[in-house]
């Protein structure tokens, strides 16, 4: 089974790629696996990314207490970052080493006119929801909480930001970030060819530039965006860095006992942290120098201690939950994998449902505890019987296309023979 990128990279014949693999063997320091190789836990943790993002969307929602986010800095943003750069690096970067800068770079930028063109449609289509509920329901309170009010003032102009990644509705945030780190992964994967520990040191200074000089990108009308470049790059090139032989050259690291502790301690420490969120009584066990030091913990500009909250998640999930855990292959985890392995779809599909499920609660029964759970489940099934569909379409369409193929070959045997 592959994922979105997998079928969108492509893939050379193996004696091909064996031949263009010696040829380069001498030219990078970057490793990659065997091709055969499938990574479960990527796929099944970007899923439950993408469930967790739907959950999260959701106003008030007591589900989200079963999720991480209420317990730690991080959150599902994090995973689908990282992973994104992970698997992006693991398809393209492949790609670089077998066809080439040029051949790897225009399958790149054919993959972000793809993700662009979903972004686009998304924003259309989920305009028209909001518009038609509002309408419908006469509450035009819907068009301010999503953030379209600018578009009913001046549609012309707004339409034009929303073209330049620089209007978006709320819930709409992810892609533009991930469109704008797709473009330069082509230089990335280049630099990470030659010095991938310079790359990411290069990343890193970025990160602390960003937080130095204020960098970000503006938004329109006011602001800036929610997810600063700048910042969650460090992210995404960390996963890049991941992919290409910096995970497998840690591992000595991340299996020692040291590293665990290390790790747990930290969790715990993030946890209390949080805890005193929502018990405000507990205040006064934070000594006033730590909150002056911590606050505020920014998402915006992915705050040091979010991202080290998430490498300490990772690093224990790692160890926890090895490569070959047969768990992974149990069918009440494979809704998760098919989610994950049709990510982009199923992100569109889950701002769609989010929407959905924020009128439900808000019109009915005043969004109750078991309403939210009602609401957060099925749009869950939703999710998970639209993933199985595109898988299940995905393998019917292999499986034709030998017996296209044959036919066509078939056809001209006749045909040259007549």
């Amino acid at each position: 089974m592959t994922s979105i990128a997998d079928r969108i990279a492509g893939a050379a014949p193996a004696d091909e790629a064996d031949a263009r693999g010696a040829a380069t063997a001498d030219l990078t320091v970057i490793t990659l696996p065997a091709r055969a190789e499938r990574e479960l836990r990527l796929d099944l943790f970007r899923g439950l990314a993408l469930w967790l993002i739907f959950v999260g969307h959701l106003p008030n929602n007591i589900v989200t207490w079963f999720t991480f986010r209420n317990y730690g800095f991080s959150d599902a943003t994090e995973i689908f970052i990282f992973i994104s750069g992970y698997t992006a690096a693991f398809v393209y970067g492949r790609a670089m080493l077998e066809a080439g800068f040029v051949v790897a770079t225009a399958r790149i930028l054919r993959r972000v006119w793809q993700i662009y063109v979903a972004h686009v449609f998304l924003f259309v289509i989920f305009l028209a929801q909001i518009f038609y509920v509002a309408a419908r329901f006469d509450n035009p309170l819907y068009a301010e909480e999503m953030g379209i009010m600018d578009f009913l003032k001046q549609p012309d102009v707004t339409i034009i930001q929303a073209l330049l990644l620089r209007f978006r509705p709320a819930n709409m945030d992810v892609l533009p970030l991930y469109i704008v780190l797709m473009l330069f992964l082509p230089l990335i994967i280049w630099m990470m060819k030659r010095r991938p520990d310079v790359t990411l040191v290069l990343s890193v200074v970025l990160y602390a530039l960003s937080w130095q000089f204020d960098l970000h990108l503006s938004a329109y009308p006011n602001g800036f965006w929610v997810f600063n470049p700048f910042a969650w790059q460090l992210l995404f090139v960390f996963g890049t860095w991941c992919a290409l032989g910096g995970a497998r050259r840690m591992s000595r690291v991340l299996s020692s006992p040291v590293t665990m502790w290390i790790c747990a301690a930290y969790l715990l420490f993030a946890f209390c942290v949080t805890l005193t969120w929502h018990l405000p009584q507990l205040n006064f066990l934070m000594p006033k120098l730590i909150e002056q030091w911590m606050y505020p913990i920014t998402k915006t500009d992915m705050d040091v201690l979010r991202f080290a909250h998430f490498l300490a998640l990772a690093a224990v999930t790692v160890r926890l939950l090895p490569k070959d855990w047969p768990g992974l292959k149990s069918r009440w985890l494979r809704p998760l994998i098919l989610c994950g392995q049709h990510s982009l779809e199923i992100f569109c599909l889950g701002v769609f449902l989010a929407f959905a499920g924020h009128f439900v609660l808000a019109e009915f029964s005043g969004g109750g505890p078991v309403l939210q759970l009602v609401v957060s489940l099925a749009g869950i099934l939703i999710m998970s019987g639209m993933a199985w569909m595109l898988s299940w379409y995905k393998h019917s369409a292999d499986k034709s296309a030998p017996r296209k193929k044959s036919a066509v070959g078939n056809a001209d045997m006749a045909g040259g023979g007549s």
